[in-house]
Order: C-alpha cells, then sequence, then structure tokens
C-alpha cells in the first residue's frame, strides 16, 4: 500500500508540475522553453510581471510572486526575472513590487528569500505595518551562488559569479566575483583579476 501511495503522489506531483506547455505556464509574462516549476507552490500569483528564462528549475514550496496580492494592478510587466538555466531550491520565497532581477546560470539553496520591499519606522507615531513600505530594486548577477537560509533585502546589487554563504543577511551590494557572509554579511574573500582564483581565508566560510 505503501509503494502505491507514494506512486500516486509522484504521479501527481509531475503532472501538476508547471511547464511551458502547461496552461498555467500561458499566464506569465515569459516563460521559457526547459523550465519547470515543482509542485507545490507554496505561493504563485503576478505571473503576468514575471519572466522565467529557458531552462529554469523552481523547486517545491517555493513563493514566486509580483505584487501584494493576486489580482492587484502592477508597475510593469518586468518585475520578477530569472535568467536562464537558474536553480531556486525549495521554500525559497522572491517577492518582488518593483524589480528583482536574477541573471543566468543563478543558483539558490534551499530556503533563501529575496524581496524589493520592506517596513519602514521613520514614523514614531504610527505602528510600523501603516508606515509607507521601502522599495528598491535588487540584481543578482550572473553565475552567482545563494546559500541556504540566505535573506536578499532592498536595494542590493549582487556582482556575478558571487557568492553568499549559508544563513547571511545581505543589507548592502556584494561585488563581483567575492563571498559574503555573516548577519549583515561582510565579504571574507576577493577574487585575484590575474587568475580569476580566489584568495585564502576560506575558514571563515559556512557550510552551505
Amino acid at each position: 500500500m505503501g509503494d502505491f501511495v507514494a506512486e500516486v503522489h509522484e504521479w501527481v506531483r509531475r503532472r501538476a508540475a508547471i511547464g511551458p506547455q502547461s496552461r498555467r505556464a500561458r499566464r506569465f509574462a515569459h516563460f521559457g522553453s526547459g523550465s519547470i516549476i515543482c509542485f507545490p507552490p507554496a505561493a504563485l500569483f503576478g505571473e503576468q510581471a514575471i519572466r522565467i528564462g529557458s531552462g529554469v528549475t523552481v523547486g517545491p514550496n517555493v513563493s514566486l510572486t509580483a505584487g501584494m496580492a493576486p489580482g492587484q494592478p502592477l508597475l510593469s510587466d518586468r518585475i520578477v526575472v530569472l535568467g536562464d538555466r537558474c536553480l531556486i531550491g525549495r521554500n525559497s520565497s522572491i517577492s518582488g513590487h518593483l524589480s528583482i532581477e536574477i541573471g543566468d546560470d543563478v543558483a539558490f539553496g534551499p530556503n533563501v528569500y529575496v524581496t524589493d520591499q520592506n517596513h519602514t519606522g521613520i514614523d514614531p507615531t504610527l505602528p510600523i505595518g501603516r508606515q509607507a513600505a521601502l522599495e528598491r530594486p535588487v540584481s543578482i548577477g550572473a553565475g552567482s551562488w545563494i546559500g541556504t537560509n540566505a535573506v536578499i533585502l532592498p536595494g542590493v546589487t549582487i556582482g556575478a559569479r558571487a557568492i553568499v554563504g549559508a544563513g547571511a543577511v545581505v543589507t548592502r551590494d556584494v561585488p563581483a566575483g567575492t563571498v559574503a557572509v555573516g548577519s549583515p554579511a561582510r565579504v571574507v574573500t576577493e577574487t585575484d583579476p590575474d587568475s580569476r582564483a580566489t584568495t585564502a581565508r576560506r575558514a571563515d566560510l559556512p557550510d552551505g
């Protein structure tokens, strides 16, 4: 009986995944060939402002959203962009309101959170939840790796081929070809411009 249930579950998982030929894919601003959104998604709305490149894999239980809620008028048809051959790990969340651009060949570990909007506490007379939100674009450069449980906050630009360590909270830009870890994240290694190799201090890096 257990094997039968597992087989049914696997069949449902495959059939319910979103691919380029599925009806749900037509809602997206673009859905590239060879891409898949695995079942089940945690949240999926604002597809008309989400662009997915070719060969992208979005893992199960991922939130991929544009706007605050389904049916909301959106600023443009290009709020969340995933480049070609991206891998978004399970349980991750990409929450776009203004602009989140993720380049080609970017990989996320599980449980990564990326947002271009955050609350502010500028007015001490109002609850934070009632104050105007801060919105700033986010960009993650091609070939980067974002480790498990990392958080990417509004206004951040991560350069090409950068590494963000597991559990890092990124509040400022990460230059191309560097490794950033910690909360708030700080750069701990740099790329040698001659050899293109990463320098020492690897002992500072966490797993993931």
